[in-house]
């Protein structure tokens, strides 16, 4: 049984398609151990909390400094004894000794396809509005292991979305979410609760992957 703890800030989507994936199935030998926010007010936790997921809000406005709240977010995480930690719309940095004692064990969901549109500053909408300024005609989700970099990790799977001519970042947001973000995510997990994904010479290497169009439509593994 692959325990994974979700952090997140927000409304927690994300986090919905992977209690949804889990419960149906579709993410094999897997259990949401406990989710964790650093925002007291974020759904995220009534999402948990109304699926009988344990739930904690460890937020740095409570530590006298970065350090303390960085030792006290690891020792929360060490607790619950999980196997994989999944970066759900987590608005805070991780802090190296996480990604040290997690090594190729914690995974992200960036709302573009890297490199484009990645690292320090892209995050949320800002990312489609960095799109749509360029004017590309295609972006994407990527779901990546988590190094000691911004967005630059091994790539574990991607989806492109076509961008539409009367997008705003608002639409394109969602879009990507709903057709990319929220089919990727709960696939990586499965693959990585089944052994199926391996870091070798910091790139992912999917051993005896086939794509399941019927569960993971169109979803493409670079």
């Amino acid at each position: 049984m692959l325990r994974i703890a979700v952090l997140v800030s927000g409304g927690g989507t994300n986090l919905q398609a992977i209690i949804d994936g889990v419960n149906s199935g579709k993410i094999h030998n897997t259990e949401i151990a406990v989710v964790i926010s650093n925002n007291r007010k974020a759904y995220a936790l009534d999402r948990a909390r109304n699926n009988n997921i344990p739930a904690e809000c460890i937020s740095p406005k409570s530590f006298a400094d970065r350090e303390e709240f960085h030792r006290a977010l690891l020792a929360a995480v060490d607790s619950y004894k999980v196997d994989l930690i999944v970066l759900a719309g987590f608005l805070v940095a991780i802090p190296e000794i996480m990604v040290k004692a997690y090594t190729n064990r914690i995974i992200n969901i960036h709302p573009s396809l890297i490199p484009s549109f990645c690292g320090k500053g892209h995050y949320g909408l800002h990312v489609h509005e960095a799109a749509l300024g360029r004017g590309v005609k295609v972006t994407g989700a990527t779901v990546h292991f988590v190094d000691d970099g911004t967005d630059t990790g091994p790539i574990i799977l991607q989806k492109p979305v076509m961008i539409e001519q009367d997008d705003t970042p608002e639409t394109l947001q969602r879009r990507v979410m709903e057709q990319a973000e929220w089919v990727i995510l709960p696939q990586a997990i499965d693959l990585i609760a089944q052994g199926k994904v391996k870091v070798i010479d910091g790139k992912t290497v999917l051993l005896k992957f086939q794509t399941e169009r019927n569960s993971y439509e169109n979803s493409y593994c670079w």
